[in-house]
């Protein structure tokens, strides 16, 4: 029978769903067509297979080929199936055995000398492809992501000779080895920020719980640095984790570091950045800043002067810890479960507030600055903090046991969370009102006293879940108490002033 299937995957968001490419022979004048939704680089592929297969030393058929991509709905783009296209084409000539095409995946792009080179979007196909219990086949140049991965059958080539030889059971395939716990990663340390007690402790909390932070203050107090050492005070990343964050790099191209791979990302876009650039878009959908720093940290440094409209498209994410990407021929979905830390002035000459330096801002000058921060942005961010100057006899005074390192900082940090890993599964920011009505329980006193808060700050609902999420941080960081008392409560509104 002159038809054959093999197995491959497309590059649709983070999902990357399973492709069928069926390849039939039959009579007729000479010549290859490719159906099934293929894009310009999917359509060229009957050029670089063609000649690839005469290189490899095998005959290219006189006959008429007709390659199917299954689902045909599903748009497919790149050079991705060009080794599941050369396969097929081979299997359904009798050139090679069709058995162990059955239960295993081929990605790879062909070089006209039969070279396969690296594609993207390898590491969210090793992983559907694990789910399946399939074998998968990929190019060297991807072996660093493919070790990532365990409990999956992965192999790596060098060209289509080499693939060939292993279908014929003439050599085997090698394997990309197993991937370490990555190298420890030399983050700037806590004991560099001299005083600022305040911002530390919010900072702390931040990392427990997950919490947003707005840090505001003149410049040069020191927000850019707390913010640059929150990283180093994270827990650390579980493999689940790791790999969803690598998988979104895995999407963009960009190479996946095996050193690097158990730590969270920080990304700080400038603020000249457009929302397609912040949340990602297209006409190939692509993951933006928010998704590159899923499960890690995203800093927006001098936030007022992000346009209104970037900062506003953040509102979703901020959320429901996703985005979806619409076009008119795709939808893609990313993963967006990031921390957002934003740092500003108070004015726009930044010394509102300032004891040492005269602002030289007008009311309405203050106000146009502010106002290009939507309320509703506030409302979903927990902490917002004051970072004053500090006093130059404190800058250059020895350490204090106040000027705690991070290692110190992060094992509080990480003792904290445990507490909530151990409740709901999850830290505190992420719980849902259910368990929050369960873990966040409050006394007849306390609960009368925290409405009574609320209604004279004029705090939404949403401020109010928000807020006892922090005061169950709090309550974590001082050893895990069942019922919120009052000190819990009164320091989590206090981060809600701004």
């Amino acid at each position: 029978m002159s038809l054959a299937v093999t197995l491959s995957r497309a590059q649709e968001g983070v999902t990357a769903p399973q492709v069928m490419v069926e390849v039939h022979l039959s009579g007729g004048l000479p010549g290859t067509n490719i159906v099934g939704l293929p894009e310009a680089a999917v359509r060229e592929a009957r050029d670089r297979v063609r000649v690839a297969i005469q290189n490899t030393a095998f005959s290219y058929p006189d006959r008429k080929v007709t390659v199917n991509l299954a689902p045909a709905e599903l748009p497919k783009d790149g050079g991705r199936f060009d080794l599941a296209i050369a396969l097929g084409i081979l299997a359904a000539g009798g050139q090679v055995p069709r058995e162990k095409l059955d239960d295993c995946e081929f990605l790879g792009e062909l070089a006209l000398s039969g070279a396969i080179r690296g594609v993207s979007g390898v590491l969210p196909a090793l992983l559907r492809a694990r789910a399946r219990g399939r074998r998968v086949v990929v190019p060297r140049a991807n072996a660093a992501e493919a070790a990532l991965v365990s409990d999956v059958d992965v192999m790596v080539a060098d060209s289509l000779a080499e693939v060939c030889g292993w279908l014929h059971d003439a050599s085997p395939l090698a394997s990309p080895g197993r991937c370490s716990e990555g190298e420890a990663r030399s983050f700037p340390d806590m004991s560099d920020v001299r005083g600022q007690l305040q911002a530390r402790r919010a900072l702390e909390i931040a990392a427990v719980g997950g919490h947003h932070l707005l840090m505001v203050g003149p410049p040069g107090t020191g927000k850019t640095m707390l913010a640059e050492r929150l990283p180093g005070i994270l827990p650390p990343l579980t493999e689940a984790e790791a790999l969803e964050t690598c998988a979104v790099l895995s999407v963009t191209g960009q190479p996946v570091d095996p050193a690097q791979w158990r730590h969270r990302p920080f990304r700080a876009p400038h603020h000249t950045a457009s929302a397609v650039a912040l949340v990602g878009g297209g006409s190939s959908p692509r993951p933006g800043e928010i998704s590159l720093a899923h499960n890690g940290v995203l800093f927006l440094d001098e936030l007022p002067e992000f346009s209104r409209h970037v900062l506003d498209v953040l509102r979703e994410p901020l959320e429901s810890g996703q985005i979806m990407i619409s076009r008119a021929a795709r939808q893609s979905s990313f993963p967006a479960q990031f921390q957002l830390v934003a740092a500003m002035n108070p004015c726009p000459c930044g010394y509102a507030g300032d004891p040492r330096q005269r602002c030289q801002c007008t009311p309405d000058q203050m106000q146009r600055y502010r106002a290009r921060i939507s309320g509703p942005l506030l409302d979903r961010i927990d902490l917002s903090v004051e970072v004053p100057r500090v006093p130059l006899a404190e800058l250059g005074a020895p350490r204090s046991e106040h000027d705690e390192d991070s290692a110190t900082v992060r094992r509080r940090v990480i003792r904290a969370r445990d507490y909530a890993l151990q409740r709901a599964g999850r830290p505190n920011a992420e719980i849902s009102t259910r368990e929050l009505e369960r873990d966040c329980a409050l006394g007849p006193a306390e609960r009368r006293w925290f409405e009574a808060a609320l209604e004279r700050l004029g705090l939404s609902a949403r401020a109010y879940h928000r807020t006892l999420r922090v005061a169950r941080t709090i309550a974590d960081l001082d050893g895990g108490a069942g019922l919120l008392d009052r000190a819990h409560l009164a320091e989590a509104l206090q981060y809600r002033r701004f």
